[in-house]
């Protein structure tokens, strides 16, 4: 992992999502009541979550699913709009979705693709530079780089859709970081590939990391990616944070306890 400097690139402080959301009995006659009188509750995915990340840091993300990870991920990429609190990442606003900002980061979210299926990766990733407006010269240098990087220089004139999964999945690192973005938010990279392809993801995005710097804030429930890559970690649960802290000491702390499930 390259240094941390002190320098905070992602500033969240008591953010929370709330949604509204429809509460009817289930069934024909359910629906009909909702329609005469309709309900709502409120479901709080994430609630007065606050933490710092300095630029170069690795964090993880952990917690369950239905935690509130992914929705914090969307909140702090401007996908979705926080009910309360402040979020900043590279002193941008994120819902405002500045194209300076856009330019600064970038999502990847396991299986979802932004990748033509149709097309040969190349295609997609020169139609990626031109719409971050690298130019094709230097598009073309950092294709070939990151291609390197991640050892699938040879798969990229082939239809997305002909790519094994891993390939695939490589190939959308690489796109998502072809405008080579400083801040990277990560859910679930490595979801459904098998391990040799985990372990070159893993590799990729630590040498990511190291050769510019990045900041990277990663969820996975595979716990040898947050061991592989981060130091530090960010434990969430019921759409609170628990923990903030080094992993080792997070791993230490729980490790003694063990619990046993018998069925009779």
């Amino acid at each position: 992992m390259s240094a941390a400097s002190d320098e905070v690139v992602v500033h969240v402080a008591d953010l929370a999502k709330h949604y509204r959301v429809a509460d009817k009995q289930p069934g024909v006659v359910g629906t009909l009541r909702h329609f005469v009188r309709r309900k709502h509750r409120i479901i709080e995915a994430v609630r007065g979550v606050s933490f710092d990340i300095a630029r170069g840091e690795m964090v993880g993300f952990l917690g369950p699913n239905g935690a509130g990870k992914t929705t914090t991920l969307k909140m702090l990429t401007g996908l979705v709009h926080p009910t309360s609190g402040e979020a900043t990442v590279s002193g941008f606003v994120p819902f405002r979705r500045h194209a300076d900002f856009l330019r600064q980061i970038t999502l990847v979210m396991g299986q979802k693709q932004q990748l033509v299926w149709d097309l040969p990766a190349l295609d997609s990733l020169r139609i990626n530079a031109a719409v971050y407006d690298v130019p094709k010269a230097e598009a073309e240098q950092r294709i070939g780089a990151l291609a390197e990087m991640l050892s699938i220089t040879d798969i990229l004139t082939q239809p997305v859709r002909k790519l094994s999964l891993g390939q695939r999945m490589k190939a959308e690192l690489l796109a998502a970081l072809l405008h080579r973005p400083s801040v990277v938010f990560l859910d679930e990279p490595t979801l459904g590939l098998d391990v040799n392809a985990q372990t070159a993801v893993r590799a990729f995005l630590r040498d990511y990391n190291e050769r510019y710097g990045a900041t990277i804030l990663l969820t996975s429930h595979y716990m040898a990616d947050i061991t592989a890559l981060c130091e530090r970690v960010l434990l969430v649960h019921d759409g609170r944070l628990v923990y903030d802290g080094d992993l080792a000491a997070m791993v230490a702390r729980v490790a003694p306890h063990r619990e046993v499930e018998v069925e009779l």
